[in-house]
């Protein structure tokens, strides 16, 4: 699915100096770093549904072209390769954040889409000889990436406190440490900024490295779409709130936290100069992440958070020209190179302030936990490797 499109004028055949103007899709060979997107397809998918569900009109999502399109990016997406876990492997860019920002491998936000758009597929595909497999295929991967996300990128107090203590090199199916984690991962500004109520989805996962950045789309994302239980997604806006300076501060939302800085930022980012500390992706403010934590706090019966986040953004909005992006750890600069008048900055404003009026729209928007999904989990990285996750029981109160 492409990233962008420009609109190119050309003329109509027969010379007649006639023009039409015509679409040319970028799928990331125009791109900086010339990565192809990921979330778009999986945006697509998850905006389908939801103009279905406000709209009423489920015809469009019934066209066979578009049905066509929902099983192309399913079947990409879950293609066999030589990856173990049942989250999605990809490069680094391939997202909202789409220059070198060190989120190879399985980043949070990447995770969390994939998961609402494997829910948003399950419910408009129509189901048929020809893709009652796939349908089988999405229920699998929910439940496997469900668990996976609950139960290995969950960090709280008590979470940090066990990886400080792990153990490594423990070759067995038995390990508690599966992923061979150093403790000396844990970096020294998580020590003392974690709260002791409250927790979150850490950016990234992979083979021997935690990463322990908070990044609020995923995180945010988590919430909207059940991937967290009850108690994490309460647990995240309870971090929220008691990190609202950090987080949030003159303008709603920090893309992520902290911000990359001295010899980290040159290394992993390359020295990009527009990814300097707190700028742009590396821990600039966004506010077109405010209808989705507006969402997300709507769900968990918190609007209040909301409100307060929209109450001080529109004091600069407007008068800041709707900028993309703030700079400084504060977020109270303009960003450097932010372009103003963007269309998803305002519409991020307008669609929380119409969330907060009608907040029976937000429900046509978020999942609520699937019982069935924990009832049938098949969890990869069990002793077995093939077990069921008997996790019946502990519904969407699962303590990890």
């Amino acid at each position: 699915m492409p990233a962008s499109f420009k609109v190119r004028t050309v003329p109509l055949d027969g010379g007649d100096g006639t023009l039409e103007e015509v679409l040319d899709p970028d799928f990331g060979e125009s791109a900086i770093g010339r990565v192809a997107p990921v979330d778009s397809g999986l945006w697509w998918i998850i905006l389908l549904r939801a103009y279905g569900k406000i709209t009423g009109d489920y015809a469009l999502q019934e066209r066979v072209d578009v049905q066509t399109g929902i099983r192309l990016i399913l079947n990409l997406c879950l293609t066999d390769g030589f990856d173990m876990f049942p989250s999605l492997l990809v490069t680094d860019g391939s997202c909202m954040i789409d220059r070198r920002m060190g989120i190879h491998g399985h980043p949070l936000e990447i995770q969390s889409l994939f998961y609402s758009a494997l829910r948003c597929s399950r419910e408009m595909l129509i189901v048929n000889d020809g893709t009652k497999n796939l349908v089988a295929a999405i229920n699998n991967r929910l439940s496997a990436l469900s668990f996976h996300v609950r139960e290995y990128y969950w960090v709280d107090m008590k979470k940090i406190n066990e990886i400080y203590r792990y153990k490594t090199e423990e070759y067995s199916a038995d390990a508690i440490n599966k992923f061979n984690i150093y403790p000396d991962q844990i970096p020294s500004w998580l020590v003392d900024w974690i709260p002791n109520e409250g927790g979150y989805l850490i950016g990234n996962l992979e083979p021997g490295h935690m990463d322990f950045r908070f990044f609020t789309l995923g995180n945010l994302w988590a919430i909207v779409s059940s991937l967290g239980t009850a108690r994490q997604n309460e647990g995240i806006l309870n971090l929220i709130e008691a990190k609202w300076d950090d987080l949030v501060a003159h303008m709603p939302l920090k893309i992520c936290y902290p911000a990359l800085e001295y010899e980290e930022w040159r290394i992993i980012t390359g020295g990009d100069p527009k990814n300097t500390p707190w700028s742009y992706h590396n821990g600039g403010s966004w506010p077109t992440l405010l209808w989705q934590f507006t969402l997300a706090c709507i769900k968990m019966g918190r609007p209040e958070l909301a409100q307060k986040a929209v109450a001080m953004a529109e004091k600069r909005l407007s008068v800041d020209q709707w900028p993309e992006y703030y700079d400084t750890q504060s977020g109270r600069f303009i960003g450097k190179q932010s372009r103003l008048h963007q269309t998803w900055t305002i519409a991020g404003y307008l669609t929380s302030k119409m969330l907060l009026e009608n907040p029976a729209k937000a429900s046509l928007l978020f999942w609520e936990e699937d019982y069935e999904l924990l009832e049938n989990c098949v969890c990869a990285l069990s002793k077995t490797g093939r077990k069921k996750c008997l996790r019946f029981a502990a519904r969407s109160q699962i303590c990890v």
